[in-house]
């Protein structure tokens, strides 16, 4: 029996854990298949605030669970595959383990989609990218496209237009999934140029980086390569929920549904970070979201323990 489990170790769970070890629970911490989330896989993060000159994703989420352990939470390099919020305690398991807690804080975070470039392993922070307001300052005054059609695709165009000399906003249909407003806002943007229909079959690249994107028109099937420094991927994010489904209340899109901070239908149970927010998505944010779910989980296990 542990106090608290929290499920995943990003900023939102490994805060979570600071706060809740703090406040005097026993923690448990199941770090799952990407210890560390999706900072693990990008290079230098320079919006943490206090950190001048910058920090690597990888190191930042190393810090972060150093701390966390240093303060008494216990950290397990497993994975939970099951879970039952029906009664207390509430119980989940690791493969044939069963565990139980009192309270539970997910913070299984959310995958960002991508392309399946066969360069993406190799080129994810030197040139691709996923988020232009983690990454857009590195592409000041540079010429950088962005794939997608959605919302988010052209509110990360919009974006970028602000720091990037050109941004090309590729899409692989004439009809975008995005409002009209945010559509017109795009096509009114004089830094803004988009090419349709095409799609990105593959990159190129030299020892520093992404040089260039290879496109294929969809209607003639005739391929050209677009000069970029930068390649962002705006077409969405998977939030990694499959394991919660009919114990909690999810939207659509499979987020987990939140009220009064992080509380989720089930007492006792907490969501914090990109699992339950798609609209930030910032490490600052779910770090926010982790400090308020440990807090809360303390307040609760007080009042019914």
């Amino acid at each position: 029996m542990s106090d608290v489990v929290i499920i995943g170790t990003g900023p939102a769970g490994l805060t979570a854990a600071i706060y809740a070890t703090r406040g005097g629970l026993k923690t448990t911490v199941f770090a799952g298949m990407q210890h560390g989330g999706q900072l693990t896989t990008t290079t230098e993060i320079e919006n943490w605030p206090g950190v001048r000159d910058g920090i690597m994703g990888p190191q930042l989420m190393a810090d972060m669970s150093a701390q966390a352990e240093r303060i008494g939470a216990e950290i397990v390099y497993e994975e939970i595959t099951k879970v039952d919020f029906s009664g207390k305690p509430l119980r989940l398991w690791a493969g044939d383990k069963e565990i139980h807690a009192k309270a539970v804080i997910i913070s299984t975070g959310a995958t960002a989609r991508t392309l399946g470039l066969p360069s993406e392993n190799t080129l994810m922070g030197r040139g691709l990218s996923t988020c232009a307001t983690c990454d857009g300052f590195f592409y000041k005054n540079k010429r950088v496209a962005v794939v997608g059609g959605g919302d988010s695709a052209m509110e990360e165009a919009n974006y970028l237009a602000k720091l990037c000399s050109e941004v090309i906003l590729i899409h692989r249909r004439p009809v975008f999934r995005a409002s009209n407003i945010m559509v017109e806002r795009t096509k009114k943007n004089p830094r803004i140029k988009m090419m349709i229909p095409y799609d990105v079959v593959d990159t190129v690249a030299d020892a520093s980086g992404l040089t260039g994107a290879v496109l294929r028109h969809l209607d003639t099937g005739k391929t050209e390569t677009l000069a970029v420094d930068g390649l962002f991927m705006a077409i969405g994010h998977r939030p990694n929920s499959s394991v919660f489904k009919d114990q909690l209340e999810m939207d659509e899109n499979g987020y987990l549904k939140v009220h009064n901070f992080t509380e989720t239908k089930v007492p006792g149970v907490f969501a914090a970070g990109d699992i339950a927010d798609h609209v930030f998505r910032q490490a600052i944010t779910a770090a926010g979201m982790g400090c308020q779910a440990g807090m809360q989980a303390i307040r609760y296990i007080e009042e019914h323990y």
